[in-house]
């Protein structure tokens, strides 16, 4: 296991965008060749800042933005990384549709907001973060669930 999931086990601490971006560079380094991410956390926490960071090290130069009103947006890098926010979608809603199983397997890097959303999508092998904001120093955690 690598270091940096090692300390998101324990979880890490973050407090300027910067910090989460570089957290999320590293990740994409690290992470194996069939990964998913699911990011859990309210709004504001840090989310896309995150997946900001995972593109930049997988060599995307493209701006991110949270694919709210698109559902997902695809980026071309060393992998293509597929961003889905399933903010907008119920759970009652049937995701078939939008073909997203082919996503989760190579030579995609599939990083799912709001997976709550989309339960049937995130399995054993999902790798699960939970971002949040610590109320007494205002600072952000990103820690492995």
């Amino acid at each position: 296991m690598s270091s940096l999931l090692t300390e998101l086990n324990k979880g890490i601490q973050t407090s300027s965008a910067e910090e989460t971006i570089a957290i999320g560079e590293q990740l994409a380094k690290e992470l194996p060749a069939d990964a998913s991410l699911a990011l859990y956390g309210d709004l504001g926490v840090g989310k896309t800042t995150l997946v900001k960071g995972i593109a930049k090290g997988l060599g995307i130069t493209k701006n991110i933005t949270s694919p709210t009103f698109n559902l997902f947006s695809i980026y071309q890098g060393e992998k293509q990384l597929v961003h889905l926010d399933a903010y907008r979608l119920s759970q009652e809603q049937s995701i078939e549709n939008l073909m997203i199983e082919d996503f989760l397997r190579s030579p995609y890097l599939c990083v799912i907001e709001w997976p709550d959303n989309v339960p049937e999508l995130i399995d054993k092998n999902t790798l699960k973060l939970e971002l949040r904001i610590e109320s007494k120093t205002t600072q952000h955690c990103i820690k492995r669930i």
